[in-house]
């Protein structure tokens, strides 16, 4: 369990970093032209910049309290904001055209975060 819990917390992070990367520097322009980021060109530059930044420090909180042994507990509360903004994701994605494959995305990762969630708090916790 222990080792799947492992793969979960690095998928999730590696999905959260190369998100994060993309939102912080690409433009805003470039990101609303790719398919799937329609909904940048709506938002506000600094939201947009602002989600890529929470998506990098996901990254780190899923993976780094663990690693280094400090306040582990991190990793699961992580998991949960993670949840939240999987879900915020789904409903942003529905409201353009061809959201719904990205939304099913986003379910899948709210679907590890919460097996990660639930393994670290009570299955088999640090």
């Amino acid at each position: 369990m222990n080792v799947a819990l492992w793969i979960a917390a690095g998928v999730l992070a590696a999905v959260a970093l190369a998100g994060g990367f993309t939102k912080s520097v690409l433009p805003v322009r470039k990101l609303a032209a790719a398919h799937g980021g329609e909904w940048a060109g709506d938002a506000p530059g600094g939201l947009v910049r602002t989600l890529g930044v929470l998506e990098i420090l996901a990254a780190i909180g899923l993976i780094l309290p663990a690693l280094a042994g400090i306040a582990p507990v991190l990793v699961p509360v992580t998991a949960v904001c993670w949840i939240a903004l999987m879900i915020g994701a789904m409903v942003t994605h529905l409201r353009y055209a061809g959201g719904a494959r990205f939304a099913l995305l986003n379910l899948t990762y709210l679907a590890i975060a919460a097996f990660l969630a639930l393994g670290r708090f009570g299955f088999e916790p640090f």
